[in-house]
């Protein structure tokens, strides 16, 4: 078992002391929290082991597991690292690009391993499917949440867009053409809602919406491509496909056919992919394990984080244009 310190112990930062404390891939050692007083509390109700030094806790362990403010993840980040300490950071993986490849370059230099938490990657829904998605030429992707104080120290596009930023970047072979975007704040500092349409060189195109004011929560993202439509929820962890095919010679009396302006006809089927329900972040956090142990390359590796946020960069870069 991997000997693991959770940083942070804020609202997730619960979640993961909790999981990782029934993992049988880890063994929690224990956890650094800046806010003596929380930490003290949460020491005491469940017992786990609080170090009052950052530098003892990655000192008594193999993996860090970073759940702290986006601002303090390169810091933490860097001081695991260059002790060869391996790393799974809550995205965004910096508040820079500079910073994250920084981070890129000690893990090079210290030969460790490090993965980004897109849980997003690991939910059931985009698993059931993903295999599916196959060159997407529109995608369109919302994700709508009720307000919650928490979070709003970053623009909306980095607290909640960056999701499918990552998501559509891993089904699109390509790289980002063109940015054009627009966001509002309403009642934080930085943007509150979001829009970004972001065009791929091979033509494909994404059109993305976040917001963190909606009177109703809803994660939901749509692929296009040849001959085939695939929905999926992330939030309801369900999943729609639907394709086209040549129509048979002989129609069935309830097969569902179009024909086109050239007289071309294509059947149309559904299909409902078995989605298996899981824990996404206990898998995320042990298929890291998994990574580390038989030395493979993990699921989300710090270089497609900082990819995401670069491109999430520069749709708040957009905003301005």
């Amino acid at each position: 078992m991997l000997k693991v310190g959770v940083m942070g112990a804020g609202h997730l930062g619960k979640i993961h002391l909790r999981l990782l404390d029934t993992s049988k891939k880890y063994e929690l050692i224990g956890f650094y929290d800046s806010d003596v007083e929380n930490a003290s509390t949460i020491a005491k109700e469940f017992g786990y082991t609080f170090y009052d030094d950052m530098e003892k806790l990655i000192d008594a362990v193999d993996v860090i597991d970073i759940v702290t403010p986006t601002l303090s993840h390169f810091d933490c980040a860097k001081r695991a690292m260059e002790k060869g300490r391996h790393v799974f950071i809550e995205k965004p993986i910096t508040t820079t690009y500079e910073e994250a490849t920084q981070l890129l370059e000690l893990e090079r230099k210290y030969d460790v391993k490090g993965q980004v938490g897109h849980v997003e990657r690991f939910n059931p829904a985009f698993s059931a499917v993903k295999h599916q998605i196959h060159q997407p030429m529109f995608i369109e992707a919302h994700r709508l949440a009720e307000f919650n104080p928490r979070g709003t120290d970053v623009p909306v596009v980095l607290d909640l867009m960056i999701h499918d930023i990552d998501a559509i970047l891993s089904v699109v072979d390509s790289e980002v053409k063109q940015i054009n975007a627009s966001g509002v704040s309403v009642i934080s500092n930085s943007p509150d809602i979001a829009n970004a349409r972001i065009e791929f060189e091979n033509g494909c195109v994404a059109n993305l919406t976040a917001s963190r004011i909606s009177l109703k929560n809803m994660r939901k993202s749509r692929f296009f491509q040849k001959d085939a439509y695939i929905s999926v929820d992330f939030l309801e962890k369900k999943v729609e496909v639907v394709k086209m095919k040549d129509a048979p010679e002989k129609e069935g009396d309830f097969d569902m056919i179009l024909q086109n302006a050239e007289g071309v006809k294509k059947q149309i089927y559904f299909e409902n992919p078995e989605v298996h329900v899981n824990n996404a972040i206990l898998d995320e956090l042990e298929t890291f394990a998994d990574a580390i142990e038989k030395n493979t390359i993990p699921v989300v590796t710090l270089t497609q984080g900082t990819l995401a946020l670069k491109v999430a960069l520069e749709v708040i870069e957009a905003f301005k244009n």
